[in-house]
Order: C-alpha cells, then sequence, then structure tokens
C-alpha cells in the first residue's frame, strides 16, 4: 500500500475518532459515554501512532 494513501487513511480515522468522541460527549450520558469515549479515544491513539511510525520510518 501506498505510504500517502496510508497517511491519508489515517489522518481520517484520527478525525473521525475526534470528532465522535466530540459528539459522544454532548449526546450521550452514563456507562455507554464512556465506553464509546474510550473506544474513540483508542482509535485516536492508535491513528496517531501509525502516523509516527510512518514518519519515523520514512526519515530512516
Amino acid at each position: 500500500m501506498d505510504t500517502t494513501m496510508t497517511k491519508t487513511m489515517l489522518w481520517t480515522l484520527l478525525a473521525i475518532a475526534v470528532a465522535a468522541n466530540g459528539l459522544l460527549s454532548s449526546q450521550l450520558d452514563g456507562v455507554f459515554q464512556v465506553l464509546l469515549s474510550a473506544v474513540a479515544g483508542i482509535v485516536g491513539l492508535a491513528a496517531i501512532a501509525g502516523l509516527i511510525a510512518l514518519k519515523r520510518g520514512s526519515s530512516a
């Protein structure tokens, strides 16, 4: 897979996770909000880790 396509997908995934987290905090309440917010946070962190790994791999 092309690096540019991978970066685009990771940036899109990160944007969706951040938007979902913001939407969840304003629309839901209780345990369901906490669970979905945690999942969105994990997805966001995974996207960030992927972007960092791609940056380090391309600079080496």
